[in-house]
């Protein structure tokens, strides 16, 4: 099933149950999906789906860390409802094994050996891994392995 898909019949069965913290965030998704689509001028193919959903979940991570910062408690746990709510949509995530072999193949498959050749290498494994690892913890495996 399409993710677009899932959206949809969740969204009718958090409405049907009453679920108010599901419902806001489908609803915000799909608003977030519907305003990328009119901006592209075209139906969003699902890897673009992928890419506005962590758009979403960073932004819910950020607001979180910052709700944290500023011992605002209340306001976390909402935050961590709504990233449960998002987490089922999400592909599931590469384990450090599977993210550290993806990066060696591609420093193989770039040919890169040294530091100079970070972007030519993170281009290549971002495609790779979108929606499935942290562009953060790729840099860092990246670098690692070209120093």
């Amino acid at each position: 099933m399409k993710l677009m898909d899932r959206l949809n019949e969740d969204l009718k069965s958090s409405l049907k149950a009453r679920d108010k913290t599901k419902l806001s965030v489908i609803r915000g998704v799909k608003s977030s999906l519907q305003n990328e689509a009119i901006k592209e001028g075209r139906e969003l193919e699902e890897s673009e789906v992928l890419t506005v959903l962590n758009r979403e979940w960073k932004q819910r991570k950020e607001s979180l860390h910052e709700f944290e910062k500023a011992g605002r408690d209340d306001l976390k746990q909402e935050i961590e409802q709504e990233m449960a709510v998002l987490s089922e949509y999400m592909p599931k995530p590469f384990s450090e094994e599977e993210l550290d072999e993806i990066v060696k193949e591609t420093i193989t498959e770039t040919g890169a050996s040294s530091k100079s050749d970070m972007g030519k290498v993170m281009s290549a494994v971002m495609p790779k891994v979108q929606g499935r690892a942290d562009g953060g913890q790729v840099n860092k495996l990246v670098q690692r392995y070209l120093t």
